[in-house]
């Protein structure tokens, strides 16, 4: 394993199609792989977002030949990168789909995939002061499997949105050798402001690991805007990139991993633990 890696957080402004979405993704992915990246992390529901029916897209995607698990594949391969493809409505045994999201190597093969644990069930105070009711527990049933995968570059966890509110899943993933933690998101505007960058920021901090953030982007969608916002952390809690316009755009990194084991020899935060 090199201990320094090129990485690149891909933030998607959501199309009216799944064919922009995707044609959209391909030309960012090119564009980071000719600037060197090494892994790529697209956003949440890069591809679906705001399609009315997840649950035929979820059977749609159930196997290797679903076309946005191939488009996952082919663009891994052409690029020549490890890529976490956000995530995916996949049918399961239950009568909703998951949200799952796909780690696949740059020879085209997903060597590891996980579920989103936590769904997105709140009421958030929009911008004129009323509600918004988002139930994401409506349309996906819930993972249970936390997720850190040995890769030739290090063990990278996974994670999606919501997750990033609950300390313990990134603690389990640090326990479990993850040196990176992927985190593609659809966070909204609403709470993004406040909380998508401090949160990236602590979960870095208290894990010690680098944090890749990639998220959605729409301010001005007038019922369910989204922050952007991708970011880059680094184990001390520094932001390396990040993307804070209203548009598409990628956002990359040089990582040293040295930088995680020179932190834990110093501040041996692991060892400390009381509870």
């Amino acid at each position: 394993m090199n201990n320094k890696i090129n990485v690149a957080a891909i933030q998607l402004k959501p199309g009216a199609s799944v064919a922009e979405n995707l044609s959209n993704t391909a030309a960012l992915l090119l564009e980071a792989a000719n600037a060197g990246a090494q892994l790529a992390v697209l956003p949440e529901n890069f591809a679906h977002y705001g399609q009315p029916d997840f649950l035929a897209i979820g059977r749609e995607e159930s196997s290797n030949e679903g076309p946005v698990r191939a488009f996952l594949a082919q663009q891994a391969r052409s690029n020549s990168l490890w890529l976490v493809g956000g995530t995916l409505p996949v049918a399961g045994p239950k009568p909703q789909p998951y949200a799952r999201s796909f780690l696949v190597n740059p020879q085209g093969d997903c060597v590891e995939h996980y579920d989103k644990i936590h769904l997105f069930d709140a009421d958030i105070a929009g911008s004129g002061g009323q509600a918004k009711s988002y139930r994401e527990s409506d349309n996906f049933a819930a993972g249970t499997r936390v997720v850190a995968s040995p890769t030739t570059l290090c063990t990278i966890g996974l994670t999606v949105c919501y997750d990033l509110r609950f300390p313990e899943l990134y603690r389990q993933l640090a326990d479990s050798d993850a040196r990176l933690i992927a985190v593609p998101a659809a966070f909204t505007a609403a709470t993004g402001k406040d909380h998508w960058q401090v949160l990236l920021r602590a979960r870095a901090i208290e894990n010690q690991v680098f944090v890749i953030g990639a998220n959605l982007v729409d301010l001005e969608h007038p019922t369910r805007s989204l922050w952007g916002g991708s970011a880059i952390i680094d184990p001390w809690g520094r932001v390396l990139a990040s993307l804070d316009s209203d548009e598409s755009g990628v956002v990359m990194a040089n990582i040293d991993l040295h930088l995680i084991d020179d932190l834990r020899t110093k501040m041996p935060i692991a060892n400390h633990r009381k509870l």
